[in-house]
């Protein structure tokens, strides 16, 4: 396989002067303070049709990967990385995970594979705010997040909502709405990667609003902002450093972590104290038995 093209992020340049000077002063941070990192690895995963491939494209200030009105999603994983100023970044988009209404396990397993010997930084958990419901599908999503990469994802995972710039119904405010709509989805996480409630602290998992559309309004700085007046763009990388910053370790995709737990060693704990118990309440039991026999047996009169 040929290796990754690291190209400059040139995209940079596309956003507002105000968006550049902050991007270029959280990454430098990032590379000074945190762990010296000079890579960082973001997984971005959801549905299809939730706006992860324009999210991938907001975030590089380019159209790094396709997005089509007539095609939800990337039929495959795609990893693209730029570099700036001695640190690199890479930002994997993938396929929808959800094909009939179920998890489809095939692009779970094609993920992993494309993923293997790639450490995860940050995953990118991608639904959309104008989605006014969660339900069991949505807890199948999570739990098969977890079952793949083991629970400690979540330590390394921000929600992302997409389609912020959405008036909310029901004469909500804003804040109120998307407070809602975001402890919802934060259940359904916690639910799907069985986080126990004294864990939720620790396991606390940020919420981050995103609009990709051309809509998107903008303040007195030409910074992409939400009806909430934040500039979205510096808050999700921000957030994105924060979880990096953050006690927990990436996620390294090895072998052992694609094939999954070997269904031969199950129980192979337990085999000698099986052993054991045969032998002290079976053989045991069984020999006095014989030894009782021999002894109560009575002879024959010409013995």
């Amino acid at each position: 396989m040929a290796s990754q093209v690291i190209r400059e992020w040139v995209g940079m340049q596309q956003f507002s002067s105000a968006t550049e000077l902050k991007l270029l002063e959280l990454l430098g941070k990032t590379k000074q303070e945190v762990h010296s990192v000079s890579t960082l690895t973001v997984l971005v995963m959801g549905k299809g049709g939730v706006g992860k491939s324009s999210t991938v494209n907001s975030i590089l200030g380019e159209r790094a990967v396709a997005v089509s009105a007539f095609q939800s999603e990337t039929p495959r994983p795609v990893m693209v990385s730029r570099s700036l100023a001695g640190s690199t970044f890479n930002i994997i988009d993938t396929p929808g995970l959800v094909e009939g209404g179920y998890v489809n396990d095939q692009v779970l397993d094609l993920i992993k594979r494309f993923l293997l010997n790639k450490t995860i930084d940050v995953l990118l958990y991608v639904d959309r705010l104008d989605t006014y419901r969660v339900d069991n599908l949505d807890r199948q999503i999570v739990k098969a997040i977890t079952d793949s990469f083991g629970k400690e994802i979540w330590r390394r995972a921000l929600v992302v909502l997409t389609h912020a710039q959405v008036s909310p119904p029901d004469g909500l405010s804003y804040d109120e709405f998307t407070s809602r709509r975001s402890e919802a989805l934060l259940k359904i996480v916690r639910l799907g990667a069985r986080i126990r409630k004294q864990e939720i602290k620790a396991s606390s998992v940020p919420v981050v609003l995103v609009e990709n559309s051309g809509r998107c309004n903008k303040n007195e700085i030409d910074e992409k902002i939400l009806p909430n007046g934040t500039a979205w763009i510096p808050n999700l990388v921000q957030t994105m450093i924060d979880v990096v910053s953050s006690d927990s370790k990436g996620i390294l995709v090895d072998q052992k972590l694609i094939e999954g737990p070997n269904p031969n060693n199950k129980g192979k704990v337990l085999i000698p104290f099986i052993l054991a118990f045969q032998y002290f309440f079976v053989v045991k039991r069984i020999q006095k038995w014989i030894k009782n026999d021999i002894a109560t047996e009575s002879r024959p009169s010409w013995a």
